[in-house]
């Protein structure tokens, strides 16, 4: 009788949405769904380029798949929803409530009073929130 090697697969725990990165695909020439996926460099090349004159905005319809696997198996899951911190970083991120809702109450209210610091406050949660949420989700 010989012994076989099984190699067992631990499922990894969905932090993302593909439904939340097709929805903002959609407006994808703004790089939003690249951010989400926690990818700040090519997201700030998809802003300034209206997704790389629609071109890469396409192409990316049929790599966002991938994208929710890099992000689900480089983010660590926990009691943070990450489509609701960015759905409210989107759409009140100047007001922090985003911050709040991370128990960053000083600068979720300092952001409150300062239309997310004049916005730079709001752009750098952008190209991190994916880390600080996976920080504080590590119990950090």
């Amino acid at each position: 009788m010989t012994s076989q090697t099984m190699t067992m697969t631990t499922p990894t725990a969905k932090t993302h949405s593909k439904v939340i990165g097709y929805l903002l695909w959609i407006f994808g020439f703004t790089g939003s769904h690249r951010f989400y996926y926690g990818r700040p460099v090519t997201g700030t090349i998809w802003f300034f380029t209206l997704g790389l004159l629609g071109i890469g905005w396409l192409i990316d319809l049929f790599l966002i798949p991938g994208m929710d696997r890099d992000a689900d198996q480089r983010f660590a899951p926990g009691r943070i929803n990450y489509s609701l911190a960015w759905v409210l970083l989107t759409y009140l991120g100047l007001l922090g409530i985003h911050r709040m809702y991370l128990g960053k109450w000083g600068t979720g209210l300092l952001y409150l009073l300062t239309g997310g610091l004049l916005g730079l406050g709001w752009l750098y949660d952008y190209w991190t929130l994916n880390q600080q949420i996976s920080d504080l989700n590590r119990g950090g």
